[in-house]
């Protein structure tokens, strides 16, 4: 039980001094930056998707 309560006290002053907390506008900034990624990619895979899906009418037209 020592070796658990040695554990939680270690991790418990490693998370108050020894990480570096981002602040609020930094926290901020990656929050925007994290989301028009995700804008884009979802965006790029829309467009592919809907590429695939023409080209397939397209071909299922073709030999149907």
């Amino acid at each position: 039980m020592s070796k658990l309560s040695a554990y939680i006290k270690e991790s418990y002053v490693e998370l108050m001094e020894k990480v570096s907390w981002p602040t609020r506008e930094e926290l901020q900034s990656s929050v925007v930056i994290v989301m028009v990624a995700t804008l884009i990619i979802g965006l790029v895979i829309f467009l592919m998707d809907f590429g695939f899906q023409s080209i397939m009418n397209l071909f299922y037209k073709m030999i149907g």
